[in-house]
């Protein structure tokens, strides 16, 4: 038990001021029977009770002192003697032993408590039955009922009190754990929001510069020589520029690609197969198989999105002349393959993606491929051509994060 009480409250305080109204009072009734009645020694009653309010009214300064344990040691020890002479004087004081337990299961240790209202409870009887002249059990029970009562009161709001210490800590913990599980969770949700931004400006913007790069160097070659061609290429590269304005302008607004915009997966693939043969030396083939099945808009999403970002890598690595673009519908699942004639590679001889080379498309592939559910392989050898097969469940599962909308 702390000698210095917890920081008070509203409730502590108001019961703190009844027991000092409860002592003044006692204190008071002490004084004014001995003025009333006729007592043996009504002057030097009325001056212990003064005396001893007197000192009971230092008892704030304990808080103050730099040894407040010891300091309240001394205060009860300085109250206690005034109590006793004032009962050594008049018989009413025996009643100033029930707030005088209350004080010391309050300041003192729980043993030296439980002593002192003990000695207090001894002392209350005793001279109750000295001013009376005779002793029987009924004088001990009075003040030995009253110490009980107050040992019960005092234990059992002491409880209450690390109780409510217990709820407030947890509650505090909870407070916290709820904040770091909300910045844990805005943290998550900014990497994944990134890394879905960084894949979208991959697979649109980056591989339409990359597509407008080509053109305008195809266009250079051809200079002076065959005009007709430059100009050719020059207005596939014009096109190819307003295709890409229209992917970040939609890219912006977290809309569908414009590819699906009134348009099924199979027409934005065959769309995709026709534009890439017209801007490229490369012949894209679409081919459709199984019955055609609604697919959730991120399915489509990614699906498009992974075949853009493999032409392009034929494109640019495979000097490939052919590319095969599949999608086939095969009962609970969804697969896309884009196949090519070209030169080939080692798949797990593949360097780390770089900001300043490249690199990212296969990662970002298998990541949309994920992202949705699914799974993505890769088939390649050395002048042998690249298979890339990507399958995504034809429902979305519980795990399935949202590619085309933050």
């Amino acid at each position: 038990m702390n000698t210095v009480a917890p920081a008070p409250t509203p409730t502590t305080r108001a019961l703190t001021w009844c027991l000092h109204l409860l002592v003044i009072g006692l204190l008071t009734l002490a004084a004014g029977r001995a003025v009333a009645g006729d007592p043996p020694h009504p002057g030097g009653t009325v001056a212990a009770a003064a005396l001893c309010a007197s000192v009971y009214a230092t008892g704030p300064l304990v808080r103050r002192h730099r040894r407040p344990r010891r300091a309240a040691a001394l205060w009860l020890a300085a109250v206690g003697v005034m109590w006793l002479v004032l009962l050594a004087l008049s018989p009413e004081a025996v009643w100033v032993a029930f707030p005088l337990y209350f004080l010391q299961l309050h300041l003192l240790p729980r043993r030296a408590a439980l002593v002192a209202v003990g000695a207090t409870a001894a002392a209350a009887a005793a001279g109750f039955a000295a001013h009376q002249d005779a002793f029987s059990p009924a004088m001990a029970i009075g003040p030995g009922l009253g110490a009980a009562v107050a040992i019960a009161v005092v234990l059992g709001y002491q409880a209450l009190y690390r109780e409510s210490e217990q709820r407030r800590a947890l509650i505090e913990e909870l407070t916290a754990t709820r904040a770091d599980l909300a910045v844990a969770q805005h943290t998550a949700g900014v990497l994944a929001e990134r890394d879905r931004l960084a894949r979208e400006i991959h697979d649109t913007l980056a591989q339409g510069f990359s597509s407008i790069q080509l053109l305008l160097s195809a266009a250079g070659r051809a200079l002076p020589g065959s005009p007709d061609t430059a100009a050719r290429h020059v207005e596939q590269a014009r096109q190819a520029a307003v295709d890409n304005l229209a992917e970040a302008r939609r890219f912006v607004a977290a809309l569908v690609p414009p590819g699906l915009d009134d348009a099924t997966l199979p027409d934005a693939l065959e769309r995709l197969c026709a534009t890439t043969s017209a801007r490229h030396r490369l012949t894209a083939r679409f081919r459709l198989t199984g019955a055609p099945a609604p697919l959730p808009a991120a399915h489509e999403v990614a699906l498009l999105r992974i075949a853009q970002s493999a032409l392009a890598n034929t494109v640019r690595h495979a000097e490939a002349t052919t590319a095969d673009v599949t999608l086939g519908y095969h009962g609970d699942h969804v697969a896309l393959g884009v196949a090519d004639d070209g030169r080939g590679f080692d798949p797990e001889g593949l360097p780390a993606p770089d900001p300043t080379t490249g690199g990212f498309g296969l990662v970002a592939m298998r990541a949309r491929a994920q992202a949705a559910g699914g799974t993505l392989a890769v088939d390649s050898a050395a002048d042998h051509g690249t298979t890339l097969t990507a399958r995504l469940p034809l429902t979305p599962s519980s795990e399935t994060r949202p590619e085309a909308r933050p």
